[in-house]
């Protein structure tokens, strides 16, 4: 599927990987804003074509006292906001069939969360929309189980897919990339790789997610090296105070670096 078909990711003028990023959860204007404006300053400058990520709700949490938002309709206006104030596209993940109708009036992408692909009646509300759908591959399933994913979206009227993949469980408390998934994917959608979420170290006794950000680097070299199409990378001023996800969000001041770096294996990978 050729991206210059997906109206919010345009690729004409770059050859380098699309950035899906931003906090994991919005916790306000400011932070929202503050945020965008840093990513979109260094993917100007890199050329890399941008969408603004955050969670206007979070409703897989592990315990009942964690954060789940500061309301639906206050973070959605706020996504709107940072797209109109940097005229950049925005994606928010959707949980329920009536979160799409609602958060498609706010966002340009609806993205299905890993653990709900499987979920037909929402992966038809969402590409019944018309906006673009981001289908996050299952931690539970394998590469070729996401083709019939992407065709519930396909038979619904919508061809603006992308797979996302963010690991896959080992064991009970780790996660794994397993790079053969890619190539296998790509037959059916544009890939994006998640490198934080695929980082994540679930399922601890103390019902926070924890994490490995010291090998964001890592999967993502290999993932650009590997053909990806897109990245996804959640990121934050101040990760530790973070009220989502904080364990395997980059910090906002190392993104530049990384992003830099990942831009010239870009440009080795396009030469061969």
């Amino acid at each position: 599927m050729d991206l210059n078909n997906i109206p919010q990711i345009k690729h004409t003028d770059s050859d380098n990987f699309f950035l899906l990023s931003g906090p994991c959860a919005i916790e306000g204007e400011d932070m929202a804003l503050r945020i965008a404006e840093k990513v979109v300053s260094i993917t100007d400058k890199l050329k890399i074509p941008y969408v603004f990520k955050g969670s206007f709700k979070k409703a897989n949490r592990s315990r009942i006292d964690s954060f789940t938002g500061i309301g639906d309709e206050k973070a959605l206006k706020i996504l709107r906001k940072v797209s109109e104030t940097f005229h950049v596209p925005t994606i928010t993940d959707i949980h329920k069939e009536e979160d799409a109708t609602m958060a498609a009036e706010y966002v340009d992408i609806l993205q299905i969360p890993a653990f709900l692909v499987r979920q037909t009646d929402l992966v038809v509300a969402a590409a019944k929309t018309g906006k673009t759908v981001n289908l996050k591959k299952g931690q539970f399933m394998s590469p070729e189980a996401m083709k019939h994913a992407v065709q519930k979206v396909l038979d619904s009227g919508n061809d603006e897919v992308i797979i996302t993949d963010r690991g896959t469980m080992f064991g009970y408390q780790d996660m794994v990339v397993d790079f053969r998934g890619i190539p296998t994917m790509k037959q059916y959608a544009p890939v994006v790789l998640d490198v934080t979420h695929s980082l994540q170290q679930p399922n601890q006794s103390s019902g926070v997610t924890g994490g490995r950000p010291r090998m964001i680097g890592t999967i993502a070299k290999a993932g650009v090296a590997a053909g990806i199409d897109g990245l996804f990378m959640e990121t934050h001023f101040d990760p530790a105070n973070a009220k989502s996800d904080g364990a395997n969000m980059l910090h906002l001041d190392h993104l530049e670096k990384l992003l830099t770096d990942l831009v010239a294996i870009q440009k080795t990978v396009n030469s061969l």
